[in-house]
């Protein structure tokens, strides 16, 4: 009997995990440390303090910089060095939640863990054959990048946008509805609706759309070869119109360009904005061609006119230059001024070439104009070269020898009602034939005569 109960007694523990797998076999007396606890056979003397610290362990996870030496599978540690709570899968010890912050993936990863990229600062998930980057999408080496939510106050109150960000810098914003932002946003004075470009980057739209496509064209090219981009849309051959009448045009013919009006008698005006007020300063004239010029016209080089100049002004025109040319630049020809009348060849006061002098007349006649310096005061000396003028000490007129042609007919003593002036040679022809017979001129008194007849009579 006493030896059947002390067989009984030394029977060992067998110790079972949950799936029924043996973990230990433990004899009376002992204890196992196979596990991260203590496990005692039956009257093991110690077993009060071991039970203890099984419980504080069980309490505490396990807390401690290093893994349980001994874990089972789902065993719990907290690993005191990173403070998280780990399990044991298996064969590691992974995170039970939240993400495991390192420079490189976690070994032995299961579905769903989360691993922190502490070098890139971005988190990732595993999808049970490889981690998937969650967020951010930059690194933090590239800054802030990519797509952001933000809300932008404004006076119609607060607005939900989508804002591009590339290297920390904002690109773009997308917003539903146009408004101001109150708090100044460097490049973005105003939001519209649609996508918003940061106007100090000189940002603009580039590529190719389906509607893009039928307007930029790379085959198309000009009469140079040289390939113009959206060649469907300023055609080469047709050029550009413009207006709901397709009045103006712009086209090109042998490198020729030609801007057009073409509505009939309509203008083409230039305009500009002086001070706020729009004004015309050009019109091409459609009605009768013209050009019509308002305010001060300023130009620049030599001024080439083929037609007439027709100045409607009732002012005189006036020019500030002491000396206005003609004929610059041309061979010598004669030239001057013109007065219209109803003579041949008008009035006309000009410089004839041939005698290198003035000459002024009309009716195709001219005389040269007379110089001072043509003229003389010693008609003697300069006879027959210039003009006489009077002396220039005495006033008197200095001729040594004065030849007049007779004046009239010869006075007879039958014509004495003859009243043209009389040469000196006709009054002493006249003197001889007094009594209208021809006289000898003598010491003695004539005989004969009329009444008013006159002699010559000389003294011995």
């Amino acid at each position: 009997m006493w030896l059947e109960d002390y067989k009984y007694k030394q029977m060992a523990y067998t110790i079972n995990k949950t799936d029924g797998s043996v973990i230990a076999t433990i004899t009376d007396g002992t204890v196992d440390n196979t596990t991260s606890v203590q496990l005692f056979g039956k009257s093991f003397s110690g077993f009060g303090e071991g039970l203890n610290e099984n419980l504080v362990k069980l309490l505490e996870n396990s807390a401690g910089t290093s893994a349980p030496s001994a874990p089972l599978t789902g065993e719990l540690w907290m690993d005191t060095a990173v403070g998280q709570l780990k399990v044991y899968n298996g064969s590691a010890f992974e995170p039970t939640g939240g993400a495991k912050s390192q420079s490189t993936a976690p070994t032995s990863p299961g579905a769903g863990d989360l691993w922190h990229d502490s070098d890139d600062d971005q988190l990732y998930v595993y999808t049970g054959s490889a981690f998937q980057l969650v967020g951010p999408v930059y690194t933090a080496g590239q800054t802030l990048s990519g797509w952001q939510i933000e809300t932008l106050a404004s006076s119609g109150g607060n607005k939900v946008v989508s804002s591009m960000y590339a290297g920390n810098t904002r690109v773009a914003i997308l917003s539903k509805e146009d408004f101001t932002p109150s708090v100044t946003q460097s490049g973005f004075a105003a939001v519209k609706a649609g996508i918003t470009l940061n106007s100090t980057l000189g940002a603009v739209f580039d590529g190719t759309n389906t509607q893009a496509s039928f307007i930029d064209v790379s085959g198309t090219s000009n009469t140079s070869g040289t390939v113009i981009a959206g060649g469907n849309f300023l055609r080469t051959d047709a050029g550009i119109i413009i207006g709901d009448a397709q009045e103006l045009t712009v086209t090109v013919s042998s490198n020729d360009v030609t801007v057009a009006q073409t509505s009939q008698d309509k203008d083409l005006k230039f305009t500009v904005n002086d001070g706020g007020v729009t004004k015309t300063p050009l019109t091409l004239t459609g009605a009768d061609g013209g050009i019509d010029l308002v305010g001060d016209l300023t130009i620049t080089g030599n001024l080439n006119v083929s037609g007439a100049y027709n100045y409607t002004s009732s002012e005189i025109v006036q020019h500030s230059d002491t000396f206005l040319k003609v004929n610059a630049g041309g061979s010598e020809a004669d030239a001057g001024l013109i007065v219209e009348t109803a003579d041949t060849d008008d009035a006309r006061l000009f410089y004839d070439v041939s005698e290198n002098r003035w000459s002024a007349g009309e009716n195709q006649t001219y005389s040269k104009l007379l110089l001072f310096s043509d003229m003389t005061d010693d008609g003697d000396t300069n006879k027959g070269t210039k003009p006489l003028t009077t002396d220039a000490s005495t006033g008197d007129l200095k001729v040594t020898t004065l030849t007049l042609n007779a004046v009239g007919t010869a006075i007879t003593t039958s014509n004495t009602a003859l009243t043209t002036a009389a040469t000196i040679g006709q009054v002493a022809t006249y003197g001889l034939q007094w009594g209208g017979s021809l006289k000898t001129v003598s010491t003695s008194d004539p005989s004969g005569g009329s009444d008013g007849d006159f002699w010559f009579k000389y003294e011995a």
